[in-house]
C-alpha cells in the first residue's frame, strides 16, 4: 500500500508554530514514528507553502498512489484549485486537520475540498493524520 501525506502552507512550522493549537512536535519527528509504525505502508510525505506545487502533487500522485491524506491548512478555505485537483484524481483523499476547525474563525469553517474527500478528519491533534492511514487500511 503506497500512501502520501501532503501539508499545506506554514506546516513546516509544526513544533514552533502556535504550540498551544498545533502542538510541540514537529512534523518530520512524527512523520518518523508513523513510518516505524506502520511499517507495512509505503509512507511518503510532501509540504509545500505554494498552492500550484500542491495542485501539481495531487496531480502527479492521484492516479497510482492508494490513498492521499492532504491538509492543505489555510489553502482549504480558499482554493478552489486545490478542491478541484481532489474532485478530478482518482486516489480517495482524506482530509485533515490538526485543531478543531469549527472551533476557530468563521472562515475555517468553509472548506473546497470536502465535497471531493472520501472523509474528513479533524481536531486531534498529530494523531489526525493516524486515523487517516488507519482508515486506509481498513
Amino acid at each position: 500500500m503506497k500512501i502520501i501525506i501532503i501539508n499545506g502552507p506554514n506546516l513546516n512550522l509544526l513544533g514552533k508554530r502556535e504550540p498551544e493549537i498545533y502542538g510541540a512536535e514537529t512534523f518530520q519527528d512524527f512523520f518518523s514514528n508513523l513510518q516505524f509504525k506502520f511499517k507495512n505502508i509505503e509512507l511518503e510525505y510532501f509540504q509545500s507553502n505554494i498552492e500550484g506545487e500542491l495542485v501539481s502533487k495531487l496531480q502527479e500522485v492521484g492516479f497510482d498512489y492508494d490513498g492521499i491524506i492532504l491538509n492543505a491548512a489555510a489553502y482549504t478555505h480558499t482554493s478552489i484549485a486545490i478542491g478541484d485537483a481532489v474532485k478530478a484524481i482518482t486516489t480517495p483523499v482524506i482530509e485533515v486537520h490538526i485543531s478543531n476547525t469549527f472551533g476557530r474563525e468563521e472562515f475555517r469553517h468553509q472548506s473546497y475540498i470536502s465535497p471531493g474527500a472520501k472523509g474528513v478528519i479533524l481536531g486531534f491533534g498529530l494523531q489526525s493524520y493516524d486515523l487517516a492511514i488507519t482508515s486506509f487500511i481498513e
